[in-house]
């Protein structure tokens, strides 16, 4: 087994005949999935995602894989491969596509459609697009694709096998084995066993619920649940789920149905989303039960369900104004029923209970996965990652999808069904797949690429890092006018503090003291305001951790008059 450290140097050349994996986003996270595949000098890409972001990321939208390994090279790319609708795996496209407009896209027809909508949001011409199916071939360039149905929480998804002078690889995407899967569409074991039968050289396998025993419970065991909730509701009821997550939807819908409610959806991603599941025949709407949101309050409140985004805790989505009191037309009354239909991303659980505590402080009953089985998980449990490995025999595996403590339990379960070669690799570790082995090659630069507003990767490392400190710490500027000829301190200091401390008179005591530091260093020759400044900061930095155990952003300003 391979053991990556971050001091690998940079990968060498590919060696003929090889297969180079470069993974740049989604392996050590939930989210901002994209691999590169190279052979023979060209590149295939699967996924191409986005990661939402943390309370640590403060003013940040988005964030994006990183392009910059393959950035020279985009012209190599033959085609963009994409596993399913979800937006931690076509959320970043747009992105892509804005650095080279014409890469085909290859996926199922509701990916394309979904992706369709994302582009046509950012003013993006369509590209050449492949609408794939479970069993159908295609090639592009050196790269031989086979697609196999797998079952997730979004209809439509691929596993994706890719053929080349080098072996087999098998992608799974995201996927779990539901055996009775609501759209009757199962993940082809079948198709797994005949592959593994023809020799699998590289699994790159789903590790999200690798750390969760046995098999992931049935879509279906869901809706006696929401039976029970619906009969039990006297006034409104809100769901709140993933704006793609049809068959959730689905089973709302036939919940309304069954207890004579109209139903409406909240937020533009939802509405968006489920017109395209409807016109494409994904999501069956039984006629009459669909008014529009806003219409729903004029019908009295027990046959009143909105469907509505913002699971996650979004700050900005319909589900957090609403329990702010400041959604436009949704207004919580005590007795309403709030169910949150969704699994808690990692990072996210701080912003949800946030949510569910200001839900229930409006008099809401909240019904979530702490309380009520209201949420399956789309990802295979370890038993169905056992079942996998058993039946495909890949010679090598590299887990995918997941942090890295989802990564290491997936690469165990591998290693107990007998399987010899198990790399653990990271955002950026490079893979070769040479002579049926697959080894740690190196590692590539990626970091984090943030969204901010309009702004592109213009925010860094070390400004979301001042940001954390604003944010954490608070803020203190310093002003001193000093005489350019006698160095002498002839205004201020006038010292300002935001989120600390506002009090004026909290920062008498080290007035004196800044004086003296500038007046000791013009006498020992310093004259240039950049090193005075650096003397100011030095001084009131020291003082503010003594006196008041904080490390607040510091902003020095020596004007010389």
């Amino acid at each position: 087994m391979s053991h990556p450290h971050l001091d690998l140097s940079a990968p060498g050349p590919l060696p003929a005949g090889g297969l180079r994996v470069i993974p740049l986003g989604g392996l050590g996270e939930v989210g901002r999935n994209m691999t590169a595949f190279e052979y023979d000098g060209r590149l295939l890409l699967v996924d191409c995602g986005v990661l939402f972001p943390e309370d640590h990321h403060p003013g940040v939208d988005l964030i994006l894989p990183d392009f910059e390994p393959i950035r020279d090279r985009l012209d190599a790319v033959e085609a963009l491969v994409l596993t399913h609708g979800h937006e931690d795996h076509i959320g970043a496209t747009p992105y892509l596509l804005r650095e080279r407009g014409d890469i085909p896209l290859v996926g199922s027809k509701l990916t394309l459609a979904l992706l369709g909508s994302k582009l046509r949001e950012h003013r993006l011409k369509e590209t050449a697009q492949y609408e794939v199916a479970e069993g159908q071939t295609i090639t592009f360039g050196p790269f031989v694709l086979e697609f196999v149905a797998v079952n997730h929480s979004i209809p439509d998804a691929l596993a994706v096998v890719i053929r080349t002078g080098a072996g087999v690889v098998l992608h799974t995407g995201d996927f779990k084995m539901d055996q009775l899967p609501l759209d009757g569409r199962i993940t082809d074991l079948n198709e797994f066993a005949r592959l593994g039968d023809e020799g699998v050289d590289l699994f790159l396998t789903d590790s999200t619920n690798a750390e969760v025993p046995g098999f992931t419970t049935s879509e279906r065991d869901i809706s006696p649940v929401l039976d029970r909730v619906f009969a039990k509701s006297e006034q409104r009821i809100i769901v709140a789920c993933f704006a793609s997550h049809v068959h959730r939807v689905q089973q709302v819908l036939d919940a309304a149905v069954a207890h004579g409610r109209k139903v409406g959806y909240v937020g533009r991603s939802m509405v968006r989303n489920m017109g395209i599941a409807q016109d494409l025949g994904y999501l069956t709407v039984p006629p009459g039960v669909m008014v529009e949101a806003k219409e729903l309050a004029d019908l009295p409140p027990h046959k009143q369900v909105l469907i509505s985004t913002g699971s996650q805790g979004e700050p900005l989505a319909a589900l957090s104004r609403m329990s702010q009191s400041n959604h436009h037309f949704v207004q919580l009354e005590p007795g309403d029923t709030v169910v949150l239909a969704s699994s808690l991303i990692p990072g996210n659980e701080n912003a949800v209970y946030r949510v569910i505590n200001g839900l229930s402080r409006l008099g809401a009953n909240v019904v979530h996965k702490g309380n009520s089985l209201v949420h399956v998980s789309g990802h295979a449990s370890a038993g169905e990652l056992l079942y996998c490995y058993n039946i495909v025999k890949p010679r090598n595996v590299l887990p995918v999808h997941g942090e890295v403590r989802h990564m290491r339990a997936n690469a165990d379960l591998a290693r107990a069904t007998g399987v010899e070669n198990v790399v653990l690799a990271e955002d950026g570790v490079v893979v070769d797949l040479v002579d049926g082995v697959a080894t740690v090659a190196g590692k590539v630069e990626v970091g984090y690429v943030f969204v901010d507003g309009t702004t592109i990767g213009d925010v860094s490392e070390t400004s979301m890092k001042d940001r954390r400190i604003l944010g954490e710490e608070g803020f203190l500027s310093v002003i001193v006018v000093v005489d350019s000829v006698t160095g002498k301190v002839v205004s201020g200091p006038e010292i300002h503090a935001r989120g600390f401390a506002e009090d004026e008179t909290t920062f008498d005591e080290i007035r004196q003291p800044i004086v003296d530091a500038i007046h000791a260093a013009v006498q020992e020759g310093t004259t240039d305001s950049h090193q005075l400044q650096q003397t100011v900061r030095r001084v009131v930095g020291r003082w503010v951790n003594r006196a008041h155990r904080r490390r607040p952003m510091i902003i020095p300003v020596v004007i010389e008059a």
